[in-house]
């Protein structure tokens, strides 16, 4: 299921990333929703992989915290 904002992201990655972070999974995920469509029960669990992802690949964990690169 697609997120419509960042509100509506599961309560962990609401919780573990900052904003910035959130609109970039929530971006990628949903994305991902779509381009993987025939992919059945599997299509969840790699919009989600793809989500963190875009996410690993524009931010960087320093600490406890995801900051832009």
């Amino acid at each position: 299921m697609p997120y419509a904002s960042i509100e509506d992201l599961p309560p962990p990655i609401r919780e573990y990333l900052p904003p910035h972070a959130r609109e970039i999974y929530r971006s990628a995920f949903n994305n991902a929703w779509d381009e993987y469509a025939g992919r059945g029960e599997r299509r969840e669990e790699i919009a989600h992989r793809v989500a963190w992802a875009a996410v690993k690949h524009r931010c960087r964990k320093e600490g406890n915290a995801w900051v832009p690169l």
